[in-house]
């Protein structure tokens, strides 16, 4: 479904991404780990158009799309949810879930199928989603990006400062989504839950990928070793 060729990425003069080469099936759950500035999120930003490449540099069913920009990459069926969450302080949660389907992408996704997914939302669909608890504005952003019936989600750091609890409402929610069709690639900090819902994974380490195999086939030490560069 989706390769990248010796994608790099730059913020000025400081290079985040070196020559990171992956390939993801249709179907996967496929989790990037790493710590802190390791260049996952600068990985995600370029996939969704908003850091560009050379259009070799992804390829996605096919079709170059690495010097596309955000909205032609979001037809082409990729959707971000944001580190950090970023909706729409205005809106209610309704409204910013319906902003997701502006391009009227046929799928199976629709605000029933969200709130069967999230409840809670339904509950609180007339509040300001700036008004809701970290987990569920977390919510509200996975479904507003499912909102776009995409063929591939990208997940950034969907557990940052959350509770427990509420983490495991959200990551509880990543089986349907992929039992819908929907591939998935999970950047993530927390190595045991993003290994826990993954079929394969990719350590990034200072920008380049250490790392590379399928959970509970890569022995943790090795794992930890890759992450931390030691």
């Amino acid at each position: 479904m989706l390769t990248t060729h010796k994608l790099t990425a730059s913020y000025g003069d400081f290079q985040a991404l070196f020559d990171i080469s992956i390939e993801l099936k249709e179907g996967e759950t496929v989790a990037i780990i790493g710590s802190n500035g390791a260049g996952k999120s600068t990985f995600l930003r370029s996939l969704a158009g908003l850091i560009k490449n050379s259009h070799e540099a992804i390829t996605f069913n096919g079709t170059a799309i690495g010097a596309l920009a955000a909205n032609h990459v979001l037809e082409q069926g990729i959707a971000l949810v944001p580190e950090g969450r970023r909706l729409f302080p205005s809106l209610s949660v309704e409204e910013n879930l319906k902003i997701g389907a502006y391009l009227h992408r046929k799928g199976h996704w629709t605000l029933e199928r969200i709130y069967s997914l999230f409840p809670i939302l339904e509950k609180m669909r007339s509040r300001p989603g700036t008004a809701l608890s970290g987990g569920q504005q977390q919510m509200v952003a996975i479904g507003r990006a499912l909102m776009s019936n995409p063929r591939l989600l990208l997940c950034d750091e969907i557990s940052l400062g959350l509770a427990p609890t509420t983490i495991k409402d959200i990551y509880a929610a990543l089986p349907s989504i992929k039992a819908d069709g929907t591939t998935v690639i999970l950047v993530e900090q927390d190595i045991n839950q993003a290994l826990s819902v993954s079929d394969r994974f990719y350590c990034f380490q200072e920008g380049r990928v250490s790392l590379t195999g399928r959970p509970g086939e890569v022995d943790m030490a090795h794992i930890k070793a890759a992450y931390f560069g030691v």
